[in-house]
């Protein structure tokens, strides 16, 4: 996983974020740096000949333009002086120059709480970035009183400086979730720092060897298209942990290929970095400074405060398109040009469609550009249901872009549902149709698709009938957070 520092490059416009000791600013990391060269396929329009109109009409289009938030981008590397530290790291043991040296730490249990003993072995720092380290250990079997012994595994270990005034919202929201695509939380617990009253955060997760974002790379290095198979097994798993969190009421807010995690071995993704993620209440405001740059929905860079878990599937059409192409399809270098980046391709958006965005610029006169057709952005011989399922995820309107479900019955990933598919090694798809009472609930209507002929079987050996099937109401599948400890500071962090 690349882990970048805090480094950051300024935006060309003034922004109340920009400053440094501004209250509501965010470091965003893991972000790639920005192209060097500007896309030929827009049909000669360059982002350098669009910039100009728009900062022509800057007064005119944005109200106020600095009031657009300018997301510092951060470049990807890993510390040297870090990733060679021996002793002691945010209050973790690293052990590189004596990887047989056993650590044992109190924690508590990921999913229940309970307090447990777990011991690891070969812990080395593998990533760095603003919000902390991440390690990689072998962690011991571990013994429970009311259960099965937990065999030796691969651990990641995120740190995170814990502030004391606040609950972390990461830690509560992966407490709650358990998914076959969403990356597990064993264990978590605290570590005191060099500094006086400095504590840290440790999250012992599943650890996952690759990412899509390296994946892709390897492609684009070799200068070759990532096969099409891949892309389908990918974005459907993507796809299928979206469904999941959103029905229980969460936004991941920052989803992007390095938050992809990978095993090309057996094929399998999971969702990783619930840092930004919240569970969203109707009529409740947000931040619209989320997401990193390149993945933001457009109603963010509008400064929307309102939005749904619809900006995670804006994201998610960046991400499958930029599997397609092999670099981002919209490489904004800062809050305006990211506009101007999407402008490009989807065209102006209308009056109707800025209403749904953010009612705020309705009056606003933009540049008229007209849409570039998705059939000229990608390569030649591109499915066109691939084609069809991006444009169906990039809509301006939020409401018009499929849900995660209704993504999942696309026939783009109807070659995933034919009985005996392979992954492009020869070896066997992993389990894609072994949904939940509760997955399936989501929406009751779509589960003839969902569910291909042979996967039933399967499925009515754990209680599932699918004819029969009685969905468990909406309202009983959405999870909350405990916010009545939060002390004074409880509704600047609900709202954060």
């Amino acid at each position: 996983m690349f882990f970048p520092t805090n480094t950051q490059i300024t935006s060309p416009f003034p922004s109340p974020l920009s400053q440094s000791n501004h209250p509501q600013r965010v470091h965003l990391y893991s972000i790639m740096p920005p192209l060097k060269q500007t896309r030929k396929f827009y049909g000669g329009r360059s982002a350098s000949s669009l910039r100009p109109v728009f900062s022509q009409h800057a007064s005119s289009t944005i109200l106020p333009i600095s009031h657009i938030p300018q997301i510092p981008i951060c470049e990807q590397h890993t510390s040297r002086e870090i990733m060679t530290s021996v002793g002691l790291v945010n209050g973790v043991r690293v052990t590189p120059d004596d990887p047989s040296r056993v650590v044992t730490v109190q924690a508590q249990s990921g999913k229940t709480g309970k307090e447990t003993s777990i011991s690891y072995t070969n812990c080395k720092v593998v990533g760095n970035g603003s919000f902390g380290v991440v390690f990689a250990a072998k962690m011991l079997p571990v013994k429970h009183d009311d259960g099965p012994e937990e065999p030796e595994s691969e651990i990641a270990i995120k740190t995170v400086l814990q502030d004391k005034r606040f609950k972390n919202r990461e830690l509560q929201i992966m407490r709650l979730v358990a998914h076959p695509n969403v990356v597990d939380l064993k264990a978590f617990f605290y570590t005191n720092g060099d500094k006086k009253d400095e504590v840290y955060l440790n999250l012992v997760l599943e650890f996952v060897p690759e990412t899509v974002y390296r994946a892709s790379r390897h492609y684009a290095k070799l200068k070759q298209a990532m096969p099409m198979l891949q892309i389908k097994l990918y974005m459907y798993q993507l796809l299928r942990s979206l469904a999941y969190i959103h029905s229980v009421g969460i936004c991941h807010r920052d989803i992007k290929p390095q938050n992809l995690l990978l095993n090309p071995a057996t094929g399998i993704l999971k969702l990783c970095d619930f840092g930004s993620a919240k569970i969203l209440v109707a009529g409740e405001p947000n931040v619209s400074y989320i997401c990193s740059r390149y993945y933001r929905a457009p109603e963010l860079i509008f400064g929307a405060t309102n939005y749904t878990t619809n900006i995670d599937i804006w994201s998610t059409g960046c991400v499958m398109a930029e599997l397609m192409l092999g670099q981002p399809l919209f490489p904004g270098e800062s809050g305006i040009d990211q506009l101007v980046e999407i402008i490009k391709v989807l065209g102006t958006p209308t009056r109707e469609q800025i209403k749904t965005m953010n009612p705020n610029y309705m009056e606003h006169k933009f540049p008229q550009i007209k849409p570039h057709p998705f059939t000229k952005v990608f390569r030649p011989r591109t499915p066109q249901d691939a084609i069809a399922l991006i444009s169906n995820l990039l809509e301006y309107t939020p409401t018009a872009r499929l849900t995660a479900p209704e993504a999942l019955v696309h026939p783009f990933f109807d070659e995933l549902r034919v009985e005996g598919s392979r992954l492009p090694n020869g070896k066997e798809m992993p389990a894609l149709f072994d949904f939940t009472r509760e997955e399936l609930s989501t929406r009751p209507d779509l589960i003839r698709q969902l569910v291909p002929p042979h996967a039933e079987p399967a499925l009515q050996e754990r209680g599932i009938d699918i004819e029969g099937f009685v969905p468990i109401p909406l309202e009983q599948l959405r999870i909350s957070l405990d916010t009545s400890r939060l002390g004074r500071q409880s509704h600047a962090w609900t709202h954060r």
